[in-house]
């Protein structure tokens, strides 16, 4: 009977060693997710017209010889894990490399809905050194993660370093691309408005896209002023500069990530008016593994500005305290939901 326990117990141990050992490797996924993006290797394929071959993309990228099996290695690692697909050639059985619908998105060449800027972005030395600090951070009492790391709040050091600014200027431009996608699936949800203020709108990539989805829908990006300066919009599209802290340009609608002040600039419209919010919402119950893993990863991240995501429990809560009466939920494609919130009971 011990015999049969021990063998159970090292059978749980080994198993629990190599689960460990997978999250404390985790890193090297977004490591070799950066090489791949520096090398432009989805361009490289999408280019080649065809799955090409492990010599073919040694030689495109003039990697010595010597290092080619380095390559292979990096190649199989990323196709384990979804980003490229082999393909097993009939002739001499040659492994070729395609794309995935994940690095398809790493390629402007193929896809108008480009990540790589984000892939960028999210593997900087510098930017990733904040979850080297989470221990001293959560025991001690410097405001935010990034604060604890670079020593000042990152929109300031966003200002101070011009190029991280572009950096992140076009990570989130690449991100608000994807909106594209989901947008054409929940029209409805702005049938009917006038008007639509997207708050934290950014350089108005989102924004952008409802304007052209609705021609007679007048849409302002409002945002702070160093952030829309020197842009230009057309007929339907304003930019306006300000702190959404302070006031909030009323409209029919309010696409917006942070809720304050929303309510006082839709409340004035009646049951017209509406909040619209596109953010994860956490189910761990339905979502599936890899679903629930990026919205979780999603809040880790959203740690470092002091910010979370939400189950939907967490959000009615939010609304309830914002002084909201009612709210629907559009399920979109990826891990966001689109939200309508009602200053009114519907």
């Amino acid at each position: 009977m011990a015999s049969i326990e021990n063998s159970q117990e090292a059978i749980e141990l080994s198993q629990g060693q190599a689960l460990l050992y997978m999250n404390m490797f985790g890193f090297l996924k977004s490591m070799c997710l950066k090489w791949a993006v520096q090398q432009g290797i989805a361009d490289i394929i999408h280019n080649h017209a065809k799955p090409i071959t492990l010599p073919e993309l040694v030689s495109t990228l003039q990697v010595p010889p010597s290092r080619a099996s380095f390559v292979q290695r990096l190649m199989r690692f990323l196709a384990h894990n979804g980003i490229f697909a082999i393909i097993h050639e009939s002739k001499e059985d040659h492994e070729a490399y395609a794309l995935t619908p994940a690095s398809k998105l790493l390629s402007k060449a193929c896809s108008d809905h480009c990540l790589s800027p984000m892939v960028k972005m999210s593997t900087d030395p510098v930017l990733m050194n904040k979850f080297h600090q989470l221990g001293d951070w959560i025991c001690g009492e410097i405001p935010t993660l990034y604060e604890a790391a670079l020593g000042k709040p990152v929109w300031e050091f966003l200002e101070e370093n011009p190029a991280y600014m572009s950096l992140f200027n076009e990570a989130m431009a690449g991100d608000s691309q994807m909106v594209d996608l989901a947008l054409k699936n929940c029209i409805s949800v702005f049938e009917g408005l006038d008007s639509i203020v997207d708050v934290g709108g950014g350089t108005g990539t989102t924004a952008k896209i409802i304007s052209e989805a609705f021609p007679k829908l007048n849409c302002v990006v409002f945002d702070l002023p160093q952030v829309v300066a020197n842009l230009s919009g057309n007929n339907n599209l304003s930019y306006v500069g300000g702190d959404m802290f302070q006031f909030i340009p009323q409209a029919d609608a309010i696409l917006v990530k942070i809720l304050k002040n929303c309510k006082d600039s839709v409340s004035r419209n009646g049951k017209r008016g509406k909040v619209i919010i596109m953010d994860i919402i956490i189910n761990e119950k339905e979502d599936d593994q890899d679903m629930t893993q990026t919205k979780l990863c999603m809040d880790i991240i959203m740690m470092g500005i002091n910010g979370k995501e939400r189950t939907e429990k967490e959000w009615k809560q939010l609304f309830i305290e914002a002084g909201f009466k009612d709210y629907k939920i559009f399920p979109l494609f990826g891990f966001r939901s689109l939200i309508e919130l009602y200053p009114t009971l519907l």
